[in-house]
């Protein structure tokens, strides 16, 4: 029977984890993290969950304690946040370019300067072209069934790359909703036992892992990575729709669309700003507006014909982004859509959006300007300055 639940979004994240029956988990504490790696602690010194915790002194540690692990054919887990997650990154990108599925949690935080500890995306966003797939959720029933799904996707043979599950923090990772606990012999039967092939560190087959590798060999690594990471789009639409019918819950794959089909300008936005931003959808279109939302759910790999094609034939859209992206004068995720839609010919107005930076709310009010703006520039056909959201 499933367990239903109301709890935090770092309580989902040690429960997907645990669910997932990881072989071996090693993490640091960091604010908004900690509370994941406690609760997976627990249940290992409980004897609910049979793994190998480690404790170890640093993030740059637990990313290489669970790549051993990983190498060794084990499933692994971690988890981070902000400035955890950069001190980890000289192995973080060898994960990745080892081709060693994994999950990681990473509950979504600023960077440091100035010195803050609140919510944001800069940190996942600013190591997003590390090799990982990266997907962004917008509730903790999210966070609990993509850390699931996302072993599913890692672990496929033609993909073989690590995931990060990135939820908001603070807005997620501290905040109780009623979740949905699914059994664990369900889940057994939706995610089998990993059988790894491709690497492992056995010393009765010794095996030469990460040699000195010239350029001329190495186009073809970078290569075969891209093409895994091509190969995800897919395998990320048919285990959404395998979990669908596994547990009844359904996300829309890469993206999801909302009441954008006879939209005639669309909200663009990831994460838990994304209920919101349905709100006030519903609000303008019970005014007239012919509004949409169009929610990324993976910033990595990007679903660059999906979104053109939820894009295509709207007026205007605004892509809201709760980061920046250094060099231009924008977030992120705007930068990727115009990259998705900009040479199609399309002729719509475009409208890049900041708000929501060291923990600050993005609320009804923002979105419902927001769409005011949008519906007043449909006809313009123009890419405007950033649109800063403050109170």
């Amino acid at each position: 029977m499933n367990q239903v639940m109301a709890t935090t979004g770092n309580t989902c994240a040690a429960l997907g984890a645990a669910l997932a029956k990881p072989a071996v988990v090693a993490a640091y504490p960091i604010t908004p993290q900690t509370s994941v790696v406690e609760y997976l602690a627990k249940m290992v010194a409980d004897g609910k969950l049979c793994s190998r915790m480690i404790e170890v002194e640093s993030e740059h540690s637990s990313m290489s304690v669970v790549q051993g692990a990983a190498m060794a054919g084990g499933r692994t887990f971690t988890a981070t946040s902000a400035q955890g997650l950069a001190l980890m990154f000289e192995p973080y990108l060898r994960m990745s370019t080892l081709r060693l599925p994994m999950v990681m949690a990473i509950a979504g935080r600023e960077m440091t300067s100035p010195e803050t500890i609140w919510g944001g995306q800069q940190d996942s966003i600013s190591v997003r072209d590390a090799g990982w797939m990266q997907v962004y959720v917008e509730n903790n029933q999210e966070i609990l069934d993509m850390i699931i799904q996302g072993y599913k996707i890692a672990e496929t043979q033609n993909v073989l790359l690590p995931i990060n599950v990135c939820y908001d923090g603070f807005y997620l990772s501290h905040l109780v909703e009623r979740v949905e606990i699914p059994s664990q012999a369900s889940v057994d039967a939706f995610l089998p036992p990993y059988k790894q092939t491709h690497v492992i560190l056995d010393p009765q087959k010794p095996m030469a892992v990460d040699p000195l590798t010239p350029g001329d060999i190495l186009w073809k690594y970078r290569q075969n990575h891209l093409q895994a990471m091509q190969n995800a789009l897919e395998v990320i639409d048919q285990v959404d729709r395998e979990f669908a019918a596994a547990f009844g819950r359904q996300y829309g794959g890469v993206i999801e669309e909302y009441r954008s089909e006879d939209a005639e300008i669309v909200l663009v936005a990831m994460g838990s700003m994304v209920g919101t931003a349905k709100e006030a959808v519903d609000i303008k279109r019970s005014e007239g507006i012919k509004v949409g939302l169009v929610k990324v759910r993976f910033m990595r790999p990007f679903p660059t014909q999906k979104v053109r094609q939820a894009l295509q034939g709207k007026k205007a859209f605004a892509v809201v982004d709760r980061n920046v992206c250094f060099g231009w004068n924008t977030g992120a995720l705007y930068q990727e859509v115009l990259a998705a839609v900009g040479n199609r010919g399309y002729k719509m107005s475009s409208m890049p959006v900041i708000g929501g930076l060291g923990g600050a709310d993005i609320t009804l009010r923002h979105f419902l300007d927001c769409i005011d703006s949008l519906e007043a520039a449909k006809d313009q056909e123009r890419e405007y300055d950033t649109l800063w959201l403050t109170k």
